[in-house]
């Protein structure tokens, strides 16, 4: 990893954790004995991700870091994630995340429809995704998961 890398990860490890500049400087100081990162060594950058590491960073960078998708394509699918995730938020998931809500419209949904697509942001027929979000609409309803901040 390079020195530009090492300096943006220790941006994103200072916003992470809530650490302003000052204190991102003061923490450099500590860990270098230089303030600014632009006079540390790639060795010394390093240092100050393992002070932000210390102090709770955990950085997703590499392999195994999680895979983000991109943003589903229709409004409509975006609620659905929206209330699986406020249903996750609120404790009442098994399997928060993609593979959960992806199981759960299997389970709900693979025999009324007869086939689900593997992804939900894979479906396209408005009322499938209707029938998605009332399940989980009256989902929340039934467990006091507010939905009006969805």
């Amino acid at each position: 990893m390079g020195a530009r890398d090492l300096q943006k990860l220790i941006h994103v490890g200072c916003r992470e954790l809530g650490i302003d500049a000052d204190t991102r400087r003061d923490l450099q100081l500590v860990a270098t004995g230089k303030a600014s990162m632009s006079e540390m060594t790639e060795v010394e950058l390093a240092a100050v991700v393992d002070a932000l590491k210390a102090r709770g960073f955990q950085p997703h960078a590499g392999k195994g870091a999680p895979q983000r998708h991109p943003r589903a394509p229709r409004a409509d699918l975006r609620l659905v994630h929206a209330l699986w995730g406020a249903l996750g938020r609120a404790g009442k998931l098994d399997t928060p995340g993609r593979a959960g809500l992806n199981a759960f419209v299997r389970r709900r949904f693979g025999d009324v429809w007869g086939s689900v697509p593997a992804d939900i942001d894979m479906l396209r027929e408005a009322d499938q995704i209707a029938a998605v979000i009332e399940a989980l609409k009256s989902w929340c309803a039934r467990e006091g998961v507010p939905t009006h901040k969805v």
